[in-house]
């Protein structure tokens, strides 16, 4: 096989469609902006959700609810993914986003308490269930809120 014999596959090339080339085109007169109406018109741009002045379907539709631009959203970390950590590691919110516990979707870091805890470490996160603190504290480890 060399470069010369290189052909691609039926259908993956498809020639542009040229409008305005006459009738016998199939894409002449009208160029495919049918007869009249906006659509037709030279500059034709209207809204996004623009129904012709009808009212738009987002204006329609009832509103429930807001959305809080305060809220603050932690990620839940359960005090079992904290084992892989060696004993005495000072776990902070960078060391979890490091090995994949945390992204950057959230604003902090929860720690919740599903699972057990053998190793003694410190935890410097956002918050602490009163479940994982204890769990924490008996390992033999200590837990700060930043």
């Amino acid at each position: 096989m060399d470069l010369s014999t290189l052909t691609n596959v039926p259908g993956a090339r498809k020639s542009r469609k040229r409008i305005g080339r006459g009738r016998a085109s199939g894409h002449g007169k009208t160029s495919t902006h049918g007869h009249k109406g906006q659509q037709a018109r030279k500059g034709h741009k209207h809204k996004l959700g623009f129904e012709g002045g009808q009212m738009p379907l987002i204006r329609r539709l009832p509103k429930r609810g807001f959305t809080n631009f305060t809220r603050v959203v932690y990620c839940p970390v359960n005090v079992c993914a904290l084992e892989r950590f060696e004993d005495g590691t000072e776990v902070t919110v960078e060391l979890l986003k490091q090995n994949g516990l945390f992204s950057n979707k959230f604003d902090g870091v929860k720690i919740l308490g599903c699972g057990d805890l053998t190793k003694k470490l410190v935890i410097k996160v956002n918050g602490v269930s009163a479940v994982a603190k204890t769990k924490i504290e008996a390992a033999g480890g200590s837990v700060e809120l930043v």
